[in-house]
């Protein structure tokens, strides 16, 4: 479904300085430091950034590419036309793709990097595709990010609450409100920290740990991080 003109390419509707951006920026730049310091990435690791969007609304809009130092070991790759972040980013590389189909080849990076996109490539079945595909390509780790659905703010749609009902009935309640875009699954699919871990599960994910980033001791966002070289799953 096409995105309605209001619905930016970040999924979202919220105006730059609007006060769900800055909550969403300071939690993403938690979440980057929680990525340096859970993989422990030198200098010379590759990476993988999974998700780069064409929007550039916001302070956070491509935070990976914008915030880690070492640009010329990162591939920038989403559904978007993002090829702009090479001449921002001098050194850095942009591929179009899908990740639930990734053009490269087995382990090919040290490490993939995705940040709040599981929750808007589909189903279960898709997003257990998605997870497969971080993995395969992953040398060392993957770093996954993707809102908590217990918050009590929803970002995409700043609306609350509502998006705890059953599935049907939540969608069902995105149309009366005039959110069909949101109201589509392959859209917009929010997670639990159980279900993230389920679908960690099924993609063959056997070593990785669940953590959150918190906003007044409430968790905002689930990071699902897994190492090659652990053997202990945490959920």
């Amino acid at each position: 479904m096409p995105k309605p003109h209001n619905i930016n390419a970040q999924y979202n509707v919220a105006r730059p300085e609007s006060l769900p951006i800055r909550i969403a920026t300071h939690q993403r730049r938690k979440m980057f430091a929680t990525f340096l310091k859970a993989t422990r990435i030198s200098n010379n690791d590759t990476i993988l950034d999974l998700g780069v969007t064409s929007d550039q609304s916001y302070n956070h809009s491509n935070y990976f590419e914008a915030w880690y130092p070492h640009k010329r070991q990162v591939v920038a790759a989403g559904t978007d036309n993002a090829s702009f972040l090479e001449a921002l980013y001098p050194g850095m590389k942009f591929v179009q793709a899908d990740g639930r189909n990734l053009p490269f080849d087995d382990r090919a990076f040290d490490f993939v990097h995705s940040s709040a996109v599981f929750e808007h490539v589909g189903g279960c079945q898709q997003q257990v595709a998605f997870l497969s595909e971080l993995w395969r390509v992953a040398r060392k780790g993957i770093f996954v990010t993707t809102p908590n659905r217990w918050f009590p703010i929803e970002f995409h749609t700043v609306l609350p609450l509502i998006h705890w009902l059953p599935a049907r009935l939540y969608r069902q309640l995105l149309r009366m409100l005039n959110q069909d875009f949101f109201a589509e699954e392959a859209n917009l699919n929010l997670t639990s920290r159980r279900e993230l871990a389920r679908m960690a599960a099924l993609a063959g994910i056997g070593c990785f740990r669940i953590e959150t980033v918190t906003l007044c001791g409430w968790p905002t966002n689930l990071l699902l991080i897994a190492e090659r070289s652990r053997q202990r799953t945490t959920v």
